[in-house]
């Protein structure tokens, strides 16, 4: 062989062994994977979703979990194909439909969009199941639960302690499935095999466990559950358990799954789970998931709303307002996200804007006004306004709660001070009313006569116009659908006080104003967005005294300017410091 075909040989067969090496190298979770929401496929709208059932079996040591998850759907339309969201990183042992398995090139997932070709077509109205049987590495969190995954860790006694938090990226990171907020099945069944001892609580009903060679097997049951929010929590959990008699004549169980070392703590947060259900039954109305369990279980991240198992991981902190504020916000969830799901992203102020109202409400429930006030105020003071709460499109999650190109946190605070204004506008009686048939779809919610719902923003607004008898556009419109907030312009013509609203692209805004002129409380109707009230040398002068109304408010702006820069200076200082001290060693 001449050196030239040597080399040329060579070249071709390191050239083979570098593409088998890059070959083997295992795939990483795809930006598709890692975003939720969207508009939705054409394929996936065409599918009912009526059953998963889904098999875990999780390996601590290896980090890494096989699966097996049997899927059936309804045709809304003739199907040719069935297309899931499912995370690239996982090898498919075995797929079949309707129990015939398929060849492995009947699928393709090259970027976390699973595509099946189906080998007949179903028609409208028609099931299809289809079985898939995986295993692989899941996506680790890096800092749950906001960045999405697994979260592998073990407790002080060194025991295994596993979580998932996958609301930001999706049910795709470890089942195939729908990610998007209307791919609610109507029924799952978990089976979830862990190593023994280990405890595996889940979403549901509790459908018994076996052991077999150091492995136990929990099975549960759920219904309509959404789909971020089936959960996998593994650890050497105890389990504290009552009974709840609720105001509406029957009861349900509550259990939290806690660590054996938290034991005392455990029992004192678990005292607070009766008097947060009756709060949320008195105001809002029946908790949704009687049927199952109220659930919560202790995790090694924050939080998350996982329906009927919400994840705890607040450290058990004591709190000025004599409550968790964390438990009692996962668990609103359980109204505002679970029992009422959003139709798109754009709508997530329906979760996160009532969820945080919750406890400043809970706080007005249980000590009176000053510390909603204060709770509120707080709020306030962490509004951006630099993006509307709604944009009117279809959003990926990630562009709605991440600040920088989204509302972030405005879908929390600012939302929940809109709700507040609201509430002032219209009265307790309307806005409970209207809160009550948004969740329920009806006044009149017992346990048994409602179901699961989904609502979008344009929804609640017919649902205010409905109640009220008017048109509140006008409210929204400034409110939801701009960034800025309205602007109360004040100036004074001789012995008057004038006001007017100052509101982005000048939009209507009729808002009623209250001023309180010495020992009296005027109610200035602002019709047409202006309005004069005789004050004289009358003082004090105070406009909205009660704090009604959410509005532009200057000196908190100086104040949030000045803050960002303090923390920007303090950041490059920290920064310069720890290259300076890097540079000394």
């Amino acid at each position: 062989m001449s050196f030239r075909s040597f080399a040329i040989r060579a070249a071709s067969l390191l050239a083979l062994a570098t593409a088998s090496a890059h070959a083997a190298e295992p795939l990483k979770t795809s930006a598709l994977s890692l975003d939720t929401g969207g508009p939705m496929p054409v394929e996936q709208q065409a599918l009912g979703f009526e059953h998963a059932d889904l098999k875990f079996k999780i390996l601590p040591d290896k980090k890494a979990i096989e699966g097996e998850a049997t899927l059936t759907f309804t045709a809304k339309a003739p199907l040719d194909k069935l297309v899931l969201d499912f995370d690239r990183v996982f090898a498919i042992r075995k797929l079949t439909i309707d129990g015939k398995a398929l060849k492995p090139t009947a699928w393709t997932n090259p970027e976390g969009r699973m595509t099946i070709a189906l080998p007949r077509k179903v028609a409208q109205g028609k099931q299809v199941t289809v079985a898939i049987t995986y295993d692989g590495v899941p996506l680790e969190a890096k800092r749950a639960p906001w960045d999405g995954g697994f979260v592998w860790s073990k407790t002080e006694t060194g025991e295994p302690w596993i979580a998932t938090a996958v609301q930001g990226e999706g049910c795709d990171l470890f089942w195939p499935c729908i990610d998007y907020p209307t791919g609610e099945p109507k029924l799952v069944d978990l089976h979830i095999t862990v190593p023994a001892p280990l405890v595996a609580p889940a979403n549901g009903v509790f459908k018994g466990m076996t052991e077999k060679d150091g492995w136990r097997t929990y099975n549960w049951q759920a219904k309509n559950p959404n789909t971020y929010a089936i959960a996998l929590d593994v650890g050497p959990y105890e389990e504290l358990t009552a009974t709840y008699k609720s105001r509406f004549g029957d009861s349900f169980p509550m259990s939290f799954w806690h660590l054996k070392s938290r034991t005392e703590k455990a029992k004192a947060l678990f005292a607070e789970f009766g008097p947060m259900l009756d709060f949320y039954e008195q105001m809002i109305g029946p908790y949704p998931f009687r049927d199952e369990k109220m659930g919560v279980v202790e995790t090694p991240h924050l939080g998350m709303e996982h329906q009927t198992i919400n994840a705890y991981g607040n450290d058990y902190r004591k709190d000025v307002y004599g409550f968790d504020w964390l438990l009692q916000h996962e668990f609103a969830h359980e109204w505002f996200g679970n029992q009422l799901t959003d139709l798109d992203n754009d709508d997530m102020w329906l979760h996160e804007g009532y969820g945080s109202y919750m406890q400043p409400l809970f706080s007005q429930w249980l000590h009176g006004d000053m510390e909603y006030m204060a709770r509120l105020n707080q709020m306030r003071v962490d509004t951006r306004n630099k993006s509307p709460i709604v944009s009117g499109k279809q959003l990926k999650e990630d562009d709605v709660y991440n600040g920088d190109r989204g509302p972030g946190n405005d879908i929390y605070f600012k939302a929940a001070n809109v709700l507040h204004t609201l509430r002032q506008l219209l009265g307790d009686e309307a806005f409970f009313k209207i809160t009550r048939i948004a969740v329920y779809g009806r006044d009149d919610p017992k346990p048994g006569n409602f179901t699961t719902r989904y609502l979008g923003t344009k929804d609640y607004i017919k649902i205010v116009n409905q109640v009220t008898g008017k048109d509140y556009g006008w409210f929204f419109d400034v409110y939801f659908y701009e960034p800025q907030l309205p602007d109360l312009i004040q100036t004074r013509e001789g012995g008057d006080l004038v006001l007017k609203w100052k509101t982005p692209k000048d939009k209507p805004f009729p808002m009623p104003v209250e001023v309180k002129v010495g020992d009296k409380l005027v109610t200035v109707a602002m019709a047409d967005g202006t309005g004069r009230v005789a004050v004289g040398d009358t003082v004090p002068v105070i406009v909205d005294p009660a704090s009604k109304i959410l509005r532009r408010a200057p000196y908190l702006e100086q104040y949030q300017a000045w803050k960002k820069a303090k923390d920007d200076a303090d950041r490059a200082a920290a920064e310069a410091k720890k290259k300076a001290e890097a540079a000394k060693k």
